[in-house]
């Protein structure tokens, strides 16, 4: 059963870690100087979100516009999973449990960007894997 009820709640997670992310003294600053648009392509249940990664950053839920630098897609399974610490971006795009486009590189300097948002996910998911535990 997919961790995901639906879009919106997906919205809720996958996104809302990039929007706590940005309110952060340390990491906002830290992604914003990646200076690049992402966006995330998932599914189980089907959504985008968009990230602009410059000052300001801003987080863009369902179809967009914008012209992303690089694209990741991948389950929402495992997206979960990555914010957990559980999934190994690198190792499941080796295997491709999830595929990119543009430049590689870009997303795997975006990895250590993204390690202190995990306790942050973590939190945010905390009373979700309460209540189905």
């Amino acid at each position: 059963m997919p961790y995901f009820d639906s879009d919106t709640e997906a919205y809720a997670y996958l996104a809302g870690v990039f929007r706590k992310a940005a309110e952060h003294p340390e990491v906002g600053p830290k992604l914003a100087a990646a200076d690049l648009i992402l966006q995330l392509r998932y599914s189980e249940p089907d959504c985008q979100t968009t990230v602009v990664l410059r000052e300001p950053i801003e987080v863009h839920e369902g179809d967009s516009d914008l012209q992303p630098d690089v694209v990741l897609e991948l389950t929402a399974d495992d997206a979960d999973r990555y914010w957990r610490g559980e999934l190994n971006l690198a190792v499941a795009l080796a295997k491709r449990r999830a595929r990119s486009e543009g430049p590689i590189n870009k997303i795997l300097k975006l990895v250590p960007l993204t390690k202190p948002m995990f306790p942050m996910y973590r939190e945010m998911a905390a009373e979700k894997d309460a209540a189905t535990a």
